[in-house]
Order: C-alpha cells, then sequence, then structure tokens
C-alpha cells in the first residue's frame, strides 16, 4: 500500500478531497484558510485501489519558527515520507507565484508529483488549468473535490503505481502465520489496537504529551493555545501492545467558543471521547481541577470511558509532595464519581512519568473489560444484603434475588428485585462502591440496572373465566 500525500496553497480544497478520498467527512472544512494545521491520516478509496492519504497544512511562504513555519515544516516532512504528491492548485485563481515556489519544492524533494486543478467544473476553469502547464509538472488533472468530478482519472494515475507497490511488498514481506486459538478458529481481533482520546483545556500539552509517547514530533506544538483543530489519530506501540491515541483540540467553556471553526473542532474531540476506550485527562499543574476540567472528566465518565487523570508540567511544581496530597483530596472531592481513578503526575516536556502513565492506562483498560462470574456476585450480593438490607418504604420490603454481569466496557450489572422503581439512590451507590472495593474496579464507570423479576405463577394476573357458550346454551348443571 502506498502513500498519497496532498499539497497546496491555503483554501484550494486539500481536505475537501481527503474526506471524498477517505468517504467520510474526518478534517475540518470551512470557507476560511488555514483550518488544516496538523497532518491527519485515512484508508484512501477508489474502486478497488486502497491506500494511504495524508491531509496537510496548506504551504505557507514562511520558514521562521512562527506558527506558520512550523506548519509549513511539518507539511514538507508528509512531502518526504509520501510515496506520491498530489499537488493542488485553485483552477479559478490561477497560479499565483506561491504555487510557482511550491512546484519547485516539489520538483527537488518528490519523485512522484501529481499536478491536480481542482474547482475545474465549467468553463471558468479553463484559463487556470491551461496556464497549470507552466508549472512543469507535467499535464493538470482537472477535479472538483466537491462534486466528485476527475476521481476515475486519478484511479487511472495511481493503478500502475499501486500495482508497483504490491508488487514489490510481495517479493520483500515476510511469510507470516495466522494466530488460531485452541479450537482452531483464528483470533482476527487479537491485534486491534486500543483507542486512546487525549483531552483537556487549551495549552495543557496534549500534542507536546502525545510526541514524547511517540517519539518523535508529529503534531504540531508551541506556546500558542488552540494550536490543535483537528482530532489526528496516532499509531504508536506500548510494549507489543497496538495503540491508537487521538489528539483532541482544547476544550474551553461553551460560553466562550464564537468561532465557527473551534465550534467544529470541540464537536470532532466529544465524538474522539466516544469512540474511545480510554480518556486521558491532561491537567495543567498550575491550575488543575479547573471548572472545565471538572465538566471534560465527568463527560468521559457519562460516555463509559475507563478515565485516566494526568497532572502536565509537574517539572514546574517546587513542593512536589505537598502538591501531590493536594491534588489527591481535590480528586477526592471534586470527582466522587471517578473516585480511585489512576492519578499521574508527568511532564511532557521532559518525558517525566511516561512509563507510569503506560501503565495506569493499561491498569484502567483492563478494569474497564472485567467481567465478574455470577456465583460470584450472588454470594456478595447475599453479604451486602446482610450487612445493610435495603430499606422499606411504605412498609413494603424490598427483595434482591439474583444479580449477573451484562456487560463489559464499561461493566454493567443487573439486580432482579421487587420494586425497583422504590430503590432509593443511596442505596444504589452503596452496592456501586461495594462493587469497586471488593472486586477491584477503582475508578471505571459502572452501571447497575434494577428490574422487576416476573412472578413464577403464570395465572396470577389472568381473569377467571365465565361458563362456556355450551353451558349457557344447556342451562345449569344438573345436580341427581
Amino acid at each position: 500500500m502506498f502513500t498519497l500525500a496532498i499539497v497546496g496553497r491555503p483554501n484550494v480544497g486539500k481536505s475537501t478531497l481527503f474526506n471524498r478520498l477517505v468517504g467520510r467527512k474526518l478534517a475540518l472544512v470551512d470557507d476560511q484558510p488555514g483550518v488544516t494545521r496538523d497532518l491527519r491520516e485515512g484508508e484512501g478509496r477508489l474502486a478497488d485501489l486502497r491506500f494511504t492519504v495524508i491531509d496537510t497544512a496548506g504551504l505557507e511562504e514562511i520558514t521562521d519558527d512562527s506558527l506558520q513555519g512550523r506548519m509549513r515544516r511539518l507539511t514538507e516532512r508528509a512531502v518526504d515520507m509520501a510515496d506520491v504528491c498530489l499537488f493542488m492548485i485553485d483552477a479559478r485563481t490561477g497560479i499565483t507565484p506561491s504555487d510557482e515556489v511550491f512546484a519547485d519544492i516539489l520538483r527537488r524533494r518528490s519523485s512522484r508529483v501529481i499536478l491536480a486543478a481542482n474547482k475545474a467544473e465549467g468553463s471558468a476553469a479553463d484559463a487556470g488549468v491551461i496556464e497549470a502547464y507552466s508549472l512543469g509538472l507535467g499535464e493538470p488533472l482537472r477535479v472538483s473535490a466537491e462534486h466528485g468530478e476527475g476521481m476515475s482519472e486519478l484511479m487511472s494515475i495511481l493503478r500502475p503505481i499501486s500495482e508497483e507497490f504490491e508488487e514489490l511488498a510481495e517479493r520483500t514481506a515476510p511469510e507470516t502465520e495466522v494466530a488460531v486459538d485452541e479450537h482452531g478458529v483464528a483470533d482476527l481481533d487479537k491485534g486491534k489496537p486500543m483507542q486512546i482520546a487525549v483531552v483537556g483545556r487549551p495549552n495543557a500539552g496534549k500534542s507536546t504529551l502525545i510526541n514524547r509517547l511517540l517519539g518523535e514530533d508529529r503534531l504540531l506544538t508551541g506556546p500558542e493555545a488552540g494550536i490543535t483543530r483537528d482530532s489526528i489519530s496516532v499509531p504508536m506501540t506500548w510494549k507489543g501492545t497496538p495503540v491508537r491515541m487521538f489528539d483532541t483540540a482544547g476544550m474551553r467553556k461553551r460560553a466562550k467558543i464564537q468561532d465557527k471553526v473551534e465550534k467544529l473542532s470541540v464537536s470532532d474531540g466529544l465524538r474522539a471521547v466516544k469512540f474511545a476506550e480510554v480518556v486521558i485527562v491532561l491537567l495543567d499543574a498550575d491550575i488543575p481541577f479547573e471548572q472545565q476540567d471538572l465538566r471534560i472528566a465527568d463527560l468521559a465518565e457519562r460516555e463509559g470511558r475507563a478515565v485516566v487523570i494526568a497532572v502536565n508540567k509537574w517539572d514546574a511544581v517546587e513542593d512536589r509532595q505537598a502538591r501531590l496530597a493536594e491534588l489527591k483530596e481535590a480528586f477526592n472531592r471534586l470527582l466522587p464519581q471517578l473516585s480511585g481513578a489512576p492519578l499521574v503526575t508527568v511532564s511532557a516536556l521532559t518525558g517525566r512519568g511516561m512509563e507510569r502513565l503506560q501503565e495506569a492506562v493499561f491498569r484502567a483498560h483492563d478494569v474497564w473489560n472485567r467481567r465478574i462470574p455470577t456465583a460470584k456476585l450472588n454470594l456478595w450480593l447475599s453479604g451486602m444484603l446482610e450487612a445493610h438490607p435495603p430499606p422499606a418504604p411504605g412498609g413494603r420490603r424490598i427483595k434482591m434475588r439474583y444479580m449477573t454481569q451484562a456487560k463489559t466496557r464499561p461493566p454493567g450489572f443487573v439486580v432482579m428485585c421487587s420494586h425497583p422503581d422504590k430503590v432509593p439512590e443511596s442505596y444504589k451507590r452503596y452496592l456501586v462502591n461495594g462493587l469497586r472495593a471488593d472486586f477491584d474496579m477503582p475508578g471505571t464507570p459502572i452501571r447497575l440496572v434494577l428490574r422487576s423479576q416476573a412472578d413464577k405463577n403464570p395465572y396470577k394476573d389472568k381473569k377467571k373465566k365465565g361458563p362456556s357458550k355450551l353451558r349457557k346454551h344447556l342451562g345449569p348443571k344438573r345436580v341427581d
């Protein structure tokens, strides 16, 4: 499988084409230029062709350490790592001096370049398409990312490249055996990566943390708040375990969000939380447990995700022992619904605490997937009822007869009882806290459902039948 990088000036339609190739609206799209900042990867599809496609930030003629300069270096890195570069221009605007500069860069840095003239529908784009020949990158391909025109022609260009890489892969790929279980069934889900989302307020250090875990500057970072806009997924391996980590945009209070792009970014981050298995809530050591931090952590708990609290910028803290005691006290007081969840201090800048963070994520994921045998649950329930019987509202005693685990991810339990609507919330919390303590499930969300057990007498609610029609016709039964 080959890699295709889409490059070009800002606002020429790169993200729109990316979304069309992957078949989903993964990348944020807006009329204003410069929406995309990070590199976003996806699985591109054109009929039977399969390839990796990379959406890049718009190329800028800036080479300093500003935000635009760092975005340009990231795009140049994508050009170096891609097998094919698709250079997009705006056919309606025509060739600009920036296009000429970047065409020269691509001639020097990429061996395979496809020139695509976007927004080429209609006769208004004819002049721009003809002008594109002057870039010296061959015949321009007329496409419309918005309307899907030119995709068959693009597929025809990419097919020989795909066949070349498939042939190379067949010659160099080692023979592998599919792992099977004791029954001879192939385990196809064993290599499925663990989904982890890193969330928090702007400028908490989420992108820096992921770069540190990855071991390279894959994501755009800097002192400016709100750099990340898309939810970028980054694959990596932790101690032999495949992991896919999602970097999300910083989440501010809803009242402060006015910009349309920021609203789209936050929505993208919330979607990443819903699809994640483990959520790392990243806090700033200088101002931890702000109101927005609590909302973000509560959101992850309500979505049923395993939660790990990571306090970043720990290298700047002076009295660490006293500060850690304050953090734990505030955590237990402000987030009782996550009582027992791992709290790890880290420094994304220096790499301090990365091993402990990985261990905490594995531990939280293990608890999130835990299953308890039904026999143990019912033995435990008997002990809990004996230690603290449920209340008897209105003099009607509540009988809890049976308990089982209905699901995992997160753990969900069902208790069959009489009058489930009369059980107070305090008694439900008593049972949930007991499950956490006795079965070693700290921090993970636990779902407890009370259901009414159907009565075993099948004739209890049936109405008494009257005399049959024949008996009515014959009259009352004779008694001799």
